[in-house]
Formats: structure tokens, sequence, C-alpha cells
């Protein structure tokens, strides 16, 4: 077990990660649910009576999933919102966080497969689908948890593979269906010039631009694994860049990948700080405080275990009294 854990790949996968940090991505996760399935990508029951258009993936037919029909669409989409909430709001026992999870995740991947099997595979959702299978491992951690855990660690270690994994082999595709001309094509100004919004199609008198960013795209994509073996700093502005790009995507093209921005910062970025904030907030003690619980310091600034001098305090002798108290009581009042 000794040598297991001295294995870097190991120490990388195990390392302990904040617990507060796997709870925020899990209310987050679970909030998404409602907002997905009624406003960014609501499945209607006409779906179903849409026969021709109905292709079920490779996946389903594995699965022997039953083909939709406008009662099992309801059931799911409406079995999903109450569970998704209830599991975002309340901190039940670590039975039923899994149990609540792992129903989110079979019925979400459900509604998944029916989506897709009409037309159209959205890749931004793979990290978030990774995100629901594996935060049920997590179980039994509250919001104002103190700890940290190895399986918090493995779980963020997950979803950030496949965030990493949806840049890199969107790359992949594009040189496998494109080419490596595919950089020095015209995708962008087509799709500028097919749903641009004003900022974008004024892209379009830069064409160099877009030929330009192109190439951008191509070298970010392939390259995004770099961003798992970075640490501090270095990783939470490459973290803000892709941030960035993909901010500038839906000002240009109006296209966001929500979920996928959602994987990207949440398995990230160091979020239990802001709960650490928030606490104490919530106690007066402001906003140096929770910078110096998070460096490891307490709110005096002193490491952990150090004496902290109060104000108001007076040094004592050896039999615990004031070195000074008993003078002072025998000096006359002025």
């Amino acid at each position: 077990m000794a040598a297991l854990r001295g294995n870097p790949l190991t120490r990388w996968f195990f390392g302990p990660v904040p617990l507060a940090r796997v709870v925020v991505f899990r209310i987050a996760a679970y909030l998404f649910i409602p907002l997905d399935l009624l406003v960014l990508r609501p499945l209607g029951s006409h779906h179903a009576s849409a026969t021709a258009l109905y292709k079920p993936l490779i996946v389903a037919d594995l699965l022997h999933l039953p083909r939709p029909t406008p009662e099992l669409i309801a059931v799911v989409t409406w079995s999903l919102i109450p569970l998704a909430l209830v599991a975002a709001a309340l901190a039940p026992s670590g039975r039923w966080q899994r149990l609540l999870g792992t129903a989110i995740f079979v019925l979400y991947f459900e509604q998944l497969i029916i989506s897709f099997s009409f037309g159209k595979v959205d890749h931004d959702r793979i990290a978030y689908v990774v995100a629901l299978a594996v935060l049920p491992t997590v179980a039994g951690a509250r919001l104002r948890e103190r700890g940290s855990a190895e399986s918090a660690a493995w779980a963020l270690r997950c979803v950030q593979i496949a965030v990493v994994a949806t840049y890199f082999l969107s790359a992949f595709a594009k040189l496998r269906f494109g080419g490596v001309e595919w950089v020095n094509s015209a995708t962008l100004v087509r799709a500028v010039m097919r749903r641009g919004t004003g900022f974008g199609r004024l892209l379009l008198d830069l064409p160099w631009l877009l030929h330009w960013s192109q190439w951008g795209i191509m070298l970010m994509e392939l390259f995004s694994p770099v961003v798992l073996f970075l640490r501090g700093r270095w990783q939470r502005i490459v973290v803000g860049a892709l941030a960035g790009f993909h901010v500038v995507v839906y000002a240009t093209i109006s296209i966001m990948f929500w979920p996928h921005v959602l994987c990207l910062l949440l398995a990230f970025l160091p979020t239990e700080r802001l709960v650490r904030r928030a606490e104490t907030a919530e106690t007066g003690g402001g906003s140096a405080v929770a910078a110096a619980l998070v460096g490891g310091q307490d709110a005096h600034g002193s490491a952990a275990g150090e004496a902290v001098p109060v104000v108001g305090d007076q040094p004592v002798d050896a039999v615990g009294e004031p070195a000074e108290g008993r003078d002072a009581q025998d000096q006359p009042q002025r």
C-alpha cells in the first residue's frame, strides 16, 4: 500500500481534495437539471410521434432501451426535476445521497439517449454525465465540511479528465473529418454567416482574424491536457482562459456549452473558498479571515498550532498571575 501511495499517478488521482468542493459541485450539478430540461433542451412528447426522425444510438441498442413514447418521456422528465431539486436542497445521509444520485444519473442518461436519438448529439454533456455518475460515490459530505477525502479527489479527477477529453477529442474529430486543412478552411466564416450575432458579423470584415482563430482553437484543444498537471495560480489562469473562450464563442455565434463550462469551473477551481468566505461573513470575521484560513493560517496570521497574542492580554509570572498585577495593586491611585 505504501508503494501504491508513492506512485505519482496514484497521488494525482487520490490526493485528498476538500469535501466542500464536491458538495458545491453536487448542488450546482443537480440545480442545472431543471434548467436544462425546461429551458435549454426541452424534450416534449412530440418527439415520440416523430418516428421518421428517431434512430436509436448504438448504446440504446446495446442496452435494449425501449422506444420512447409520450408516457415514457413524461415519466423520465417529470421524475428528474423533483429528484434533482431534493438532492440539491437537502443534506440527507450518505445512503440517501447515493440512492438519489444513482436514480438521477440513470434517468438523465435515459433522457439524454432519447433526445440524442432524434438526430443531434451534443458533445458538451460528456463531462456532465460523468459528473452525475461519480457524484453519488462521495456520499455523506456536507457543505460546511472541513475535511478532505481521497474519494472527493477521485470524483473530481474523473470530471476533469472528461472535460479535457471533450476538447482533445474535438480536435481529433476535426482532423479526422476535415483533415489538416480544417485550420485553413472557412468554418468560422460560415458559422458567423449562419448564426452570427451583431458582434460576430463585425468579424466578417476581418477574415484573417477568423482564419487564425481556427489555428488557435486547434492548438488549444490539442494542448488542453496540460491543464490537468498545472497547480495553483497557473491552473486557474488556464481554466479562466478556457472559460473566456466559451464566452467569446457565445458573444460571436450565440453557442454556449453550458454543462461543459459548469464542469470546467467547478471541477478545477477551489470553490470551497467561497464556502469559507460565507462562513466568516456570517460570523463577522470578514474576508481577511477567509484569506488567512485558505492560506493555512488563523485569523491573526499565525500558523496553526502557534500561540497567538490577543490584544489586552498581560504577561503572567510562574504562578499564573499577571506579572505587573500585584505591583499595580500596591500602587496608590492617582
